[in-house]
């Protein structure tokens, strides 16, 4: 999936709207809920529940130790239709009809049609289901097939910011628990980034391995020329700002999110079944 929060590069809303010209014009929210499902959007934000696999991880428990109410919790703070209706908000304030029209068009193509339907389903395909038969497509790619995996990649990430995107949700997360009370944090925040910053290029190599992984497997159906073009259209200029908006759009919904998760554990004990 090269949508997701691990699979694409990351940058800052407020970075990106602290830049954005006060001459772009609303888009018309209908027009932004259309472009979300022809892109194939619509179906990236909904899947980001599944990140919440990790937060007990980061707090260094089992995944099931919250007992059967963790499900009900993520429910709740992860509503498909609460963050997509955020994102559309967002999306109408920023996306200019430029980024809005290119995009579109190309998606809404036979080429973009069917890679909605591949990258969706990837979107929709729980990781256990598929993280073996995701290894064996990589390992049964061509060097060539490699190549344009890790070019579409690169478009994707042309700032080389997934990982720090992917740091900071962690330092959040960990933060708002802290103050909750769900953890004990042992060391201060500034350390707790050194920490983080230490052992990136350990984290960035996982990364781009999952993320080759799962493009491979995603991917499968299309030929190599398919490909080329589809990282042609990536490596266009307007193309590479709605992925930066969208990106940043990603990271502001999952940040809040996972903050809101944090505070909410608090109301969990371990095993207990509400």
């Amino acid at each position: 999936m090269l949508r997701g929060l691990v699979l694409s590069g990351l940058v800052t809303l407020g970075l990106l709207l602290g830049g954005a010209s006060p001459a772009v014009a609303e888009v018309d929210r209908a027009r932004v809920a259309a472009f979300l499902t022809v892109t194939g959007f619509d179906a990236a934000v909904d899947s980001l529940g599944q990140s919440a696999a990790m937060a007990p991880v980061l707090l260094g428990r089992e995944p099931d130790a919250f007992g059967a109410d963790w499900e009900r919790l993520v429910a709740e703070v992860f509503a498909p239709a609460a963050m997509l209706d955020e994102a559309t908000d967002i999306l109408a304030q920023t996306l200019d009809d430029d980024m809005l029209t290119h995009a579109a068009e190309f998606y809404a193509g036979s080429l973009g049609q069917r890679l909605v339907v591949a990258e969706n389903a990837a979107h929709r395909t729980p990781e256990a289901d598929k993280s073996s038969a995701a290894a064996a497509a990589l390992a049964g790619a061509t060097p060539e097939r490699v190549a344009l995996l890790r070019r579409m990649l690169a478009a994707l990430d042309a700032t080389g910011t997934g990982i720090r995107a992917l740091e900071e949700i962690q330092i959040r997360f960990l933060e708002t628990a802290d103050a909750a009370g769900v953890i004990e944090l042992q060391v201060d925040i500034a350390r707790l980034r050194a920490l983080l910053a230490e052992g990136r290029a350990a984290m960035a190599e996982q990364m781009e391995t999952a993320a080759l992984e799962g493009s491979a497997w995603t991917y499968a159906g299309f030929s190599d020329a398919d490909l080329q073009d589809y990282a042609a259209a990536l490596e266009a200029p307007l193309m590479r700002k709605v992925y930066g908006l969208m990106n940043a759009v990603q990271f502001e919904i999952m940040v809040k999110r996972f903050e809101t998760l944090a505070a909410r554990m608090a109301e969990l004990r371990p095993g207990r079944d509400l």
